[in-house]
């Protein structure tokens, strides 16, 4: 299917940073995706500090999660998205450890996505307990739907608590 015959699916897009300022790392990530050519930038929700998931000798994470629409397929998005970080300098050193800036396809629409890509696999395999990533797409998705038709919002208690703290708007 080229691009010109998909239709336009809501995207949410994880960001997270703890490392060179991340609170700003995550602010110019949100600003590069806002640019990408043939994504639509709909909302972004506050930033969240939060402790890592992983390794706890490193720095507590900022977190946003935006929603933009695109026609795009998830493999050419997930492209720009690791261009991006690629762009910010971004080195994994080990397993949810620290990072310049982290993008994930978190939903592509109500659409399940399992690819030979290590990075696409679509909900995001964590994204429904980790309250860094329910809370903020909660914020300005609150009825989003998955794909097997229940809402986001009902996972919510489900989120493992780490320490959530809400930073700005």
């Amino acid at each position: 299917m080229s691009n010109s015959e998909l239709t336009t699916t809501e995207v949410l897009i994880g960001l997270g940073s703890n490392l060179n300022n991340p609170r700003q790392q995550v602010l110019n990530a949100i600003q590069a995706i806002e640019a990408i050519d043939g994504v639509n930038f709909l909302s972004r929700s506050s930033l969240y500090e939060s402790s890592p998931q992983g390794p706890q000798d490193q720095e507590n994470f900022f977190n946003a999660v935006v929603l933009v629409s695109t026609n795009m397929q998830a493999e050419v998005l997930l492209n720009r998205l690791q261009e991006i970080e690629n762009e910010f300098g971004r080195v994994k050193t080990r397993h949810w450890g620290e990072r310049i800036i982290d993008l994930d396809i978190l939903f592509y629409g109500r659409y399940k996505i399992h690819s030979d890509l290590p990075d696409l696999n679509i909900p995001h395999l964590q994204a429904l307990t980790r309250d860094f990533v329910i809370i903020p797409t909660l914020e300005i998705a609150p009825e989003w739907t998955l794909p097997n038709g229940s809402f986001l919002k009902d996972y919510q208690e489900a989120c493992l608590n780490h320490q959530l703290t809400k930073i700005s708007r």
